[in-house]
């Protein structure tokens, strides 16, 4: 009996930091690879509320909250894939009753990058038009929103024919920029995001696509109906909506998606 009581008593005085853990599960677009991991340990730090992120094309996260993953947030790098969610009442925006309307959390930048020892001149436009040129990576525009945006950008060019047969297709925005980074391409159309990570600041340089020449990369974010922690999960959206994180996103090659001083 005295060791029951022990066991008791040791439930007992574990219990408030057990019922205090929380984890939250984000589907995030490729894109924030290079992005979430500080914003979230400020999280963590801030609420005590960790949060496991899952990175991949935005349409394959889309299809995986379809077949009924468990995740409590999607992070989109576009608006379609959470409308479409939302829609099919599988997701809902920020706020009481809100249904309709993903919340824009930032904007995307698509650059053209190359390797600093490659043979072609730095990249531009003109380097698009190089017929040196031999392997162009993208992200793939049935999946990925900055594929999709690559495709806009070269047809606005009116480049998309000649390129097309040299295209490196990759699964998502991260692969595309690995594709270039380990020469199984000449360059890459890819994020910001991922030009500007240590490693590809070191390894490479980029060229920012004229914004005029793709649509605007608008990245949207919802909760997931399901979701067993509503309220960590909003916790997480009204922190990476507060100015000091807006503001962080810079940095990391993101424009914020609500004005910030």
């Amino acid at each position: 009996m005295s060791r029951f009581r022990a066991v008791f008593a040791f439930l007992l005085a574990i219990f408030p930091a057990l019922a205090a853990a929380q984890t939250i599960r984000i589907a995030a677009a490729a894109d924030l690879e290079p992005v979430l991991p500080p914003i979230l340990e400020q999280f963590r730090q801030t609420t005590g509320i960790t949060a496991q992120p899952t990175y991949q094309a935005s349409a394959a996260l889309t299809t995986q909250i379809q077949n009924g993953a468990p995740f409590d947030l999607f992070l989109s790098a576009n608006m379609d894939y959470p409308q479409k969610l939302v829609t099919a009442g599988l997701a809902q925006g920020l706020g009481e009753g809100a249904s309709g309307t993903p919340i824009l959390y930032a904007n995307g930048t698509l650059v053209l990058w190359t390797r600093k020892d490659s043979r072609l001149p730095p990249p531009s436009i003109d380097l698009l038009r190089n017929p040196a040129l031999k392997r162009l990576a993208i992200a793939n525009p049935d999946r990925a929103p900055y594929g999709k945006a690559a495709i806009a950008a070269l047809q606005k060019l009116g480049l998309y024919d000649s390129l097309k047969p040299r295209f490196a297709v990759a699964e998502n925005i991260a692969q595309a920029a690995q594709f270039v980074d380990t020469g199984n391409a000449d360059a890459g159309l890819i994020s910001l995001t991922s030009a500007k990570t240590g490693r590809l600041t070191a390894d490479g340089q980029y060229f920012e696509i004229p914004a005029d020449l793709y649509p605007p990369i608008e990245q949207g974010a919802v909760l997931v109906a399901k979701t067993s922690q509503r309220v960590a999960a909003k916790k997480f959206l009204v922190f990476l909506m507060s100015a000091p994180v807006q503001q962080q996103l810079r940095q990391y090659g993101l424009t914020p998606g609500r004005p910030v001083p």
